[in-house]
């Protein structure tokens, strides 16, 4: 099968033109090149997607297609290009227009397409919304479409540096016996997806030729859960992980000024912005029935954390260690628990 990655330089995109190639296929990956190099075994067609496809990629016909991109006229221009294969298109939890409600699946209403091309990083609205125009340009240009919704994509090699902070703060604080912080309530859920797990149905989907739209997440977890995951991969590398996890309401930390979700400042994989409690909460009944297969979190976080190790330059966004301990005391005993 020959498998077009529109992308495959970067993490999610890297990894599924990885795997398909470890599965025998032919793959071709269409990007500017600037971003990275693609996995080995796969070839680079390099392209400016606010042009049109080089005469290269034009005659290329692709049994498959996957996309990942969020500006909805570089989705049309390629669902034009190559109208006649199967797409996975990777679009976004972002998309639903209740974010508010736990329990919602892939059957929930989405927000009003904005088909302009707009900045993504103006507001999750804008970017979710605009993730709707490329899901419709896909679902009524092509053969066959295949709509994939991540919400938090983790593992070795994330460059958000969203999750990484969990295992990276961990291994500091049962490092020097200090205190972690825990945002928000134990039974708090916590919901991501594993790129390898993700990156996996995707290249089952393409040779399964699997239509429809499906919550690309696996099943949440508790915040209590998370924690214990963590101690679990630090006392697989024999670190003594009684951590001293201190739990702090929502509340006090908005209040404190503490920043969601991610960037400087911030306690990553939390939100306590009111209208969200869903996000972190849906129902993937459907997409487990689909294909979908999932790690246990532990695998995750293990491998994560020996990434960590190996890399000590990638990236880790939110608070800083020394922050992380002075929002605590500033906090007092009162308030953290």
């Amino acid at each position: 099968m020959r498998i077009l990655v529109l992308g495959g330089t970067v993490f999610l995109s890297r990894e599924i033109a990885a795997r398909a190639v470890e599965r025998g296929h032919e793959v071709v990956c269409a990007a500017r090149g600037e971003s990275g190099s693609v996995p080995d075994g796969a070839r680079l067609v390099r392209w400016d997607r606010d042009e049109e496809p080089p005469a290269e990629l034009a005659a290329l016909d692709p049994d498959a297609v996957v996309d990942v991109a969020r500006l909805p006229s570089r989705v049309r221009r390629a669902v034009a290009a190559f109208p006649e294969a199967h797409w996975t298109f990777v679009s976004t939890c972002n998309v639903y227009a209740d974010e508010g409600t736990p329990g919602g699946d892939a059957e929930a209403a989405l927000k009003e397409p904005i088909t302009d091309d707009l900045d993504p990083s103006s507001s999750p609205e804008a970017y979710g919304a605009m993730k709707v125009a490329c899901e419709q340009a896909v679902q009524r240009g092509v053969r066959a479409a295949f709509v994939v919704r991540p919400g938090l994509i983790v593992g070795p090699h994330d460059p958000s540096g969203r999750f990484t902070y969990w295992p990276a703060h961990a291994a500091a604080a049962a490092e020097d016996a200090g205190p972690l912080l825990v945002p928000g309530e134990p039974d708090d859920p916590v919901q991501l997806i594993d790129v390898r797990d993700l990156a996996d149905w995707v290249v089952d989907a393409a040779e399964a030729g699997i239509t429809g739209a499906y919550d690309g997440i696996a099943a949440s977890v508790t915040r209590r859960e998370f924690l214990a995951a963590l101690v679990d991969a630090l006392r697989a590398e024999g670190v003594d992980a009684d951590l001293d996890a201190r739990w702090v309401p929502t509340k006090e930390l908005v209040d404190a000024g503490v920043a969601e979700w991610v960037g400087p400042g911030s306690v990553p994989v939390w939100i306590g912005e009111p209208g969200y409690e869903g996000f972190m909460a849906r129902d993937v009944t459907g997409s487990l029935a689909a294909g979908l297969r999932t790690r246990p979190l532990l695998d995750t976080v293990r491998d994560t954390l020996d990434w960590l190790r190996a890399e000590p330059e990638a990236a880790v966004t939110g608070l800083t260690r020394a922050e992380e301990l002075a929002v605590l005391d500033r906090l007092g005993p009162d308030v953290v628990s």
